[in-house]
């Protein structure tokens, strides 16, 4: 039975449905509030897959702890850019957090490992990697750190693209000066050093302002990201690099999460490791897609040959220089899934 809404109980429910940011909603009435309600936090737009699958997980989560667990979801960095929400997760003002692995590297050095420039050529060895021995690796170089922990799937960024303003992306040459927009990860800023771009570290949530007032001349991301951020108003070429595969990790602050009942960890882990692997064919798909899309809206695309940007690398030096800080166990597990790089 619903009760009569009057200004005081329309105040309280509003302040219960943690604002607009949050993705989800609440009806006024007899309903329980939860017994636990956690956060998590990305800095996608609403419109991306991710956001999307987690909206969907965090239903069913509730759904079947029968209202105990509520997941809110707040997109587009409104808790703070990926550095600060790093911050966050590790403290536990924030509960959950989806991140690149290039990013946590910053405190999780193995966790670049994925994105070595050039390492993979299709999905089928990323999962066979991220699923098996490389992706377990990584996990465990994540829980020493004590404070987090990741869980099992990595869920999908895709296939990195470069775009640029003044010109196209042809071969290694054509990177030579370029002022690029990177993400806070050393893995970006020395793979485009070895190719001569002038890398620039600019967080996610200021890029496009970045390249809409010419901060930088170009920018590096999978072409999701690229159509959900609008990116192709600020961004004449997309040269389809592939140069860098790129996932999230579903980070947990460690304390937050062992303080919730054994029972609701598994139905949290199940539908957030189902969502992952449902959100990996939505990226995929919309992919396939999305150069139509992009081209319709003015992006101008060219193909390149891997095989040279793989080369210059390795006559710079860059994969012997990162075998070296990766170390060797690191090393040859990659290289077990993608083949000998260095």
């Amino acid at each position: 039975m619903m009760t009569k809404l009057t200004r005081r109980t329309f105040t309280s429910a509003l302040s219960v449905g943690a604002g607009a940011a949050a993705i989800g909603t609440f009806s006024i009435g007899r309903a329980r509030a939860a017994e636990f309600t956690y956060k998590f936090a990305n800095n996608l737009a609403l419109t991306h897959p991710l956001n999307k699958r987690l909206a969907e997980a965090a239903d069913k989560i509730k759904e079947e702890t029968k209202g105990r667990f509520e997941l809110q979801v707040f997109p587009s960095s409104q808790l703070g850019s990926d550095t600060d929400t790093l911050g966050q997760i590790r403290n536990g003002a924030v509960d959950f957090f989806s991140l690149s692995g290039l990013i946590l590297s910053t405190l999780v050095p193995a966790a670049a490992i994925s994105g070595v420039g050039f390492a993979f050529d299709s999905y089928p060895t990323v999962w066979k990697a991220m699923d098996g021995q490389l992706g377990a690796f990584v996990r465990e170089e994540i829980a020493k750190s004590r404070q987090i922990f990741a869980f099992e799937k990595i869920w999908d960024n895709g296939f990195r693209q470069t775009t640029t303003s003044s010109k196209p992306v042809l071969t290694p040459a054509d990177l030579d000066g370029v002022k690029l927009r990177v993400p806070p990860a050393p893995l970006w800023t020395s793979m485009f050093k070895a190719f001569g771009a002038s890398p620039t570290t600019i967080n996610f949530n200021e890029t496009y302002s970045a390249l809409q007032a010419k901060v930088v001349d170009g920018q590096e991301n999978p072409l999701a990201i690229i159509e959900t951020a609008k990116l192709y108003e600020v961004q004449t070429y997309c040269s389809t690099t592939n140069h860098m595969w790129d996932g999230f990790w579903i980070l947990a602050n460690r304390r937050n999460w062992d303080a919730l009942p054994k029972d609701i960890q598994e139905v949290v882990t199940k539908h957030i490791n189902a969502a992952g692997v449902a959100e990996r064919a939505d990226i995929e798909k919309l992919t396939a897609s999305l150069r139509e899309q992009l081209s319709s809206k003015g992006m101008k695309f060219n193909d390149v040959n891997p095989a040279l940007f793989r080369e210059k690398l390795r006559a710079a030096g860059f994969y012997t220089e990162w075998k070296g800080k990766f170390g060797d166990k690191a090393w040859e597990t990659l290289e077990a899934a993608v083949g000998k790089l260095s």
